[in-house]
């Protein structure tokens, strides 16, 4: 069943023509992915089919009935409600009442006011559902129903954002960047909430392992047209340097029939017929084709690095936290007592999950933050490049080639060579027009672009890098992989994107939380196989350990519940019903684990499931005998 039409789409920005003549359609249940260079419009193609904004010219058709999601690139909420009332944005009756019950509970009402919440559950229903809001929530890491959303940081209400739309189930879903500032347990799970076949998926994503692992479809926009590749990323780039070859042997050839053909239109005679005619019409076919420009503009980079000594960055008994230390509850640590020596030739990337401090630490080796204790010592010929993830700051009425201009007017290379600011810039891509346009004027990956630019222009010998790959386009992210490969540097990454921390990266540095730091030898994809089979074997001794006997799914509840109230007596009948449906699927589980012939990505998924379900029966169990042993007290 086709659920979106796009035909003949097009749209600009004053001069600017960011796409036209684009027509594509999608099944139910297609994931696609939409591939190009950032400033050709995906963000706003997206907007466009999402009804945000309205093409120029084309049609946008949904089958009747089709509910669309949408979640934007950026995410900001500046309102001081709370996470539930966020979450449940809508007026429905049932949202209205799981959020007054949510409240209710949250302010620890009694007596009238949570009997009638509890009624109005009742009345709608709407226990399952508030049960999926709340499953949901949590398997984002949001658990505080009553903080303020202004109070979450940047990834939280991108986890917050993520969760709203996909709790909104709807049948179409289109995500622009959905993996910006999500830590990388956060987007494994995103990729499974967005497994489910009955999904249909529109989005844009520099992720590469994320578009393996999600899309069955990449939709490349490039020379102004759209190409569909039936498979992943990894078939897309197969069958894309496939079609390169076979287009530069179909000009090759076209260019051997079209000096043929010149020779011949030189000899003609000038009065000729209808003949004629129309073997000049074919040259002239012909001669378009074979002088079509297919030059792939590629970002060049390249710096002049200074020499580096022996001495790069020291840390000694470094100790940072936010709050005071004596006031535990509230404290909260991101480095003790940590001693670390960056060596020449480092390549080091920095991984944990989001909030844990890891740009703190950042801070704390670029000295732009002070320690609460020891030191941080630079060595005297480190030159640093940082390119940090708040992007750049900039005066939306400048223009470009101010901006570099700013720095220096003249940008010193290897052996003697000079560029000028210009120069520079149109190996950033930024041609010649495009430099005298002004700040306000560029895509979110033009800005990471123009602040790659300003960052290696200062010829560093040390970069460090937090999370470089977000807006960046994928022809971007791999000139700039290439690019640091080669380079005789010191890295330090920050980065969500595990195909570029699995490139670069030749060891890491684990955040534990509690201020612990670890350093492991290896890359990304092996620290988390080592991860996943750890929890594994964990979660099997701990499944195979005893556990206090649950309910029998027949008992029922007795007079003897006088002493719970009636949301509490409500609670309990759920868990005798819910538990051993858990305990059952938790043996399944444990004996799939043992199958013969089963994938490393499908035990990965198994093992995760296992944890959650082990971690869910823990708490409910517990939650139970609290609420039986006090169903049978005596009063």
């Amino acid at each position: 069943m086709n659920l979106l039409s796009v035909e003949r789409l097009a749209k600009r920005y004053g001069p600017r023509l960011l796409f036209e003549d684009i027509s594509f359609g999608l099944e139910k249940g297609q994931k696609a992915a939409i591939v190009a260079r950032n400033g050709t419009g995906k963000s706003t193609l997206l907007k466009c089919i999402a009804g945000l904004e309205a093409p120029d010219s084309g049609t946008i058709a949904f089958n009747k009935g089709v509910r669309v999601g949408y979640l934007d690139q950026n995410v900001h909420m500046a309102s001081a409600r709370s996470l539930v009332d966020e979450m449940l944005d809508h007026d429905d009756p049932v949202s209205k009442a799981i959020r007054a019950y949510e409240h209710a509970v949250a302010k620890g009402e009694e007596g009238k006011v949570l009997q009638q919440a509890i009624d109005r559950m009742e009345e709608l229903k709407a226990w399952d559902h508030e049960a999926r809001i709340k499953g949901m929530l949590h398997r984002f890491g949001l658990r505080d129903m009553e903080q303020p959303v202004n109070t979450l940081s940047g990834g939280q209400q991108k986890r917050l954002a993520l969760a709203r739309v996909l709790a909104d189930r709807p049948d179409l879903l289109i995500l622009d960047e959905p993996t910006n500032h999500l830590d990388i347990l956060m987007i494994e799970q995103l990729e499974e909430e967005l497994s489910d076949p009955s999904l249909t998926l529109l989005l844009v994503t520099h992720d590469r392992y994320f578009l393996d692992n999600v899309c069955d479809e990449i939709l490349e926009l490039e020379y102004g047209k759209f190409t569909r590749y039936k498979g992943n990323y990894s078939y897309y780039v197969e069958k894309k340097a496939l079609a390169d070859e076979v287009r530069e042997a179909t000009q090759q050839h076209l260019r051997g029939l079209m000096r043929r053909e010149l020779e011949w239109v030189r000899k003609m005679p000038r009065a000729r017929g209808t003949k004629s005619k129309s073997r000049l019409d074919k040259f002239d076919e012909i001669k378009a084709q074979a002088t079509r420009r297919y030059d792939k503009d590629e970002v060049k980079l390249e710096v002049k690095t200074d020499r580096l000594g022996g001495k790069v960055i020291e840390v000694r008994n470094l100790t940072k936290g936010w709050g005071d230390p004596s006031d535990k509850p509230r404290y909260k640590p991101v480095v003790e007592h940590f001693s670390y020596s960056l060596k020449k030739g480092d390549r080091i990337g920095i991984v944990g999950p989001n909030g844990i401090g890891k740009s703190t630490f950042l801070d704390l080796l670029t000295k732009r933050t002070p320690p609460d204790q020891g030191k941080v010592t630079i060595g005297d010929t480190v030159v640093l490049g940082t390119f940090g993830q708040q992007g750049l700051q900039l005066k939306e009425d400048q223009r470009i080639i101010e901006v570099v201009r700013d720095i220096a007017e003249v940008i010193p290379l290897n052996k003697g060579r000079t560029l000028s600011a210009s120069q520079l810039l149109e190996r950033f891509l930024f041609d010649k027009e495009q430099q005298y346009q002004y700040v306000s004027t560029l895509s979110g990956g033009e800005r990471r672009r123009l602040q790659l630019c300003m960052t290696l222009m200062r010829n560093p010998n040390v970069l460090i890098l937090d999370e470089p790959t977000n807006d960046l386009d994928i022809p971007t992210l791999n000139a700039l992989e290439d690019f640091l490969t080669d380079l005789d540097v010191c890295l330090l990454i920050v980065s969500h994107d595990r195909f570029f921390m699995d490139k670069l990266c030749t060891k890491l540095l684990v955040f534990e939380g509690e201020g612990r730091i670890r350093e492991w030898v290896g890359n990304y994809t092996e620290l988390r196989e080592q991860q996943l089979a750890a929890s594994r074997q964990a979660a099997i001794r701990k499944a195979q350990g005893e556990r206090p006997a649950a309910p029998p799914a027949a008992r029922t509840t007795s007079p003897k519940l006088r002493k719970l109230t009636y949301a509490e007596r409500l609670e309990l009948e759920r868990l005798v019903m819910e538990l051993p449906a858990l305990e059952e699927r938790q043996k399944q589980l444990t004996q799939g684990l043992s199958e013969q012939g089963i994938g490393h990505e499908e035990i990965a998924r198994r093992s995760l499931e296992l944890e959650e379900t082990v971690r869910q029966l823990d708490l409910m169990t517990e939650r139970w005998m609290e609420l039986d042993e006090r169903s049978n007290a005596r009063p």
